[in-house]
């Protein structure tokens, strides 16, 4: 990740409900160049990004329990906002898994989304993920979902 990518990536604007995953420009900023997120290209179009371990969880489920320490890589993701909902999820979020298997070499992966986000709950299921639990935070609340493959 640099900084420039960083810059169009916190200047992404979702519509309703998804705007709950807009980024405020500096603090945006300030995480996507943490060492911790990459950025994901397809034929040179940059189509999302991602980043995995702390950066990937919600603070304030670590109170309820959220993240236990299992051998589990955690996986945030996000795809350009002009992308989504066209059918392109499972392609975008399967490659990104497979850099995360060589890269952390484990097929334990945990992924935490809104529990209003129908949309990438359903992909998540198709892609071998199961809900593990679900914790709030003020009136939102996440859900923690987990793929094991032996």
């Amino acid at each position: 990740m640099n900084r420039l990518v960083a810059s169009k990536i916190s200047s992404w604007k979702y519509s309703e409900p998804y705007d709950f995953y807009n980024m405020n420009d500096d603090a945006g900023m300030d995480e996507l160049l943490n060492g911790t997120y990459f950025k994901v290209h397809e034929d040179e179009m940059l189509v999302g990004y991602c980043c995995f371990g702390k950066s990937a969880i919600v603070p304030i489920g670590l109170q309820f329990g959220a993240y236990p320490e299992n051998g589990t890589v955690d996986v945030g993701l996000g795809m350009r906002p002009d992308l989504t909902g066209q059918g392109r999820g499972y392609v975008f979020v399967s490659s990104i898994l497979e850099f995360a298997m060589a890269e952390y070499n484990s097929n334990h992966f945990r992924l935490t989304v809104a529990q209003f986000n129908k949309r990438a709950i359903a992909l998540y299921e198709k892609l071998g993920f199961n809900p593990i639990m679900v914790f709030p935070m003020g009136d939102v609340e996440f859900l923690t979902m987990e793929r094991r493959i032996c």
